[in-house]
C-alpha cells in the first residue's frame, strides 16, 4: 500500500512539474518587447509571405496555439496575436515550423496527423462503447461487455499516450530545427532575445510532454480503479 502512495505521489509530481515550468516560462516573457515593431498576428503574415507558404491561412483562436495540417491553417491565440513579446513572436515562429514542416512533405508531421484523424475514430468508438455498457451488461450478462469496456476504456484513455509521444520528435524539430533557425537568420531578435527565444521554444515543445505525461498519469488511475 505505502509503495503505490508513493507511486502515486511521483508520478503526479513528474506529471505535474513540466506543466507548471512551461507555464511559468511563457507568463515570465508575455510582457511587451520594446525592441519588437509588430504583433504575432503581424509577424505570422510576414512569415507566410517571407516563407513562400502557399495557401496558409493565420487566423486567431481561442483554443490555443497550433497548426492545422488538414486546413492548411496556423491558428495563433488571441493572447499572442494582439502582443509583441518573446512569447509572442517565438510561439508564432514554432507554429510557423510546422508550416514548413508540412511544406517539406516532412514524415514525422504527416505520420502524426494520419495518427490523429485515426485516433478520432477510435475513440469516437469507445465512447459510444462506453455508453452502451450500462444498458448491455443487465441484457447479456456476459463477459464479453466486461472485455468490451476494458478495450474501449484502454482505447479512451491510451490513445492520448501515444499521440502525444508520437508527437514529440515532431514539437522539437519544429521548435529547434526551423523555428530557431528562421528567428536567428531573419535577424528579429538580437543574441540575448534569440538565447530566451530557445528556452521559449524548449517550453513550446514541452508542453506536449506534459500533455503525455498527463495523458500517462489518467491512464495509470484508470488502470489502478479496475483493480479494485
Amino acid at each position: 500500500m505505502g509503495f503505490l502512495i508513493v507511486g502515486f505521489v511521483l508520478l503526479f509530481i513528474l506529471t505535474t512539474l513540466p506543466s507548471l515550468w512551461t507555464k511559468h516560462i511563457l507568463k515570465k516573457h508575455r510582457q511587451p518587447h520594446p525592441d519588437i515593431p509588430g504583433s504575432g498576428l503581424q509577424f505570422a503574415e510576414h512569415l507566410v509571405k517571407r516563407l513562400e507558404l502557399t495557401g496558409v491561412r493565420i487566423e486567431e483562436t481561442d483554443q490555443g496555439d497550433h497548426y492545422d495540417p488538414i486546413e492548411k491553417v496556423v491558428r495563433i491565440s488571441t493572447a499572442n496575436a494582439h502582443s509583441n513579446s518573446l512569447t509572442a513572436i517565438t510561439t508564432v515562429a514554432h507554429e510557423m515550423g510546422h508550416a514548413l514542416q508540412d511544406k517539406e512533405d516532412y514524415p514525422e508531421l504527416k505520420q502524426r496527423t494520419a495518427l490523429i484523424e485515426r485516433a478520432a475514430m477510435m475513440q469516437k468508438f469507445a465512447g459510444f462503447a462506453l455508453m452502451l455498457t450500462p444498458i448491455l451488461i443487465p441484457l447479456t450478462h456476459s463477459p464479453m461487455v466486461g472485455i468490451m469496456t476494458f478495450g474501449a476504456g484502454f482505447i479512451a484513455m491510451g490513445v492520448p499516450v501515444i499521440i502525444h509521444l508520437s508527437t514529440l520528435p515532431v514539437e522539437f524539430d519544429a521548435s529547434f530545427k526551423r523555428a530557431l533557425p528562421l528567428l536567428k537568420e531573419g535577424g528579429y531578435l538580437n543574441k540575448k532575445d534569440n538565447k530566451t527565444a530557445k528556452t521559449i521554444l524548449f517550453a513550446c515543445a514541452m508542453t506536449y510532454v506534459a500533455a503525455s505525461l498527463s495523458s500517462l498519469f489518467n491512464l495509470w488511475k484508470w488502470l489502478k480503479a479496475l483493480k479494485r
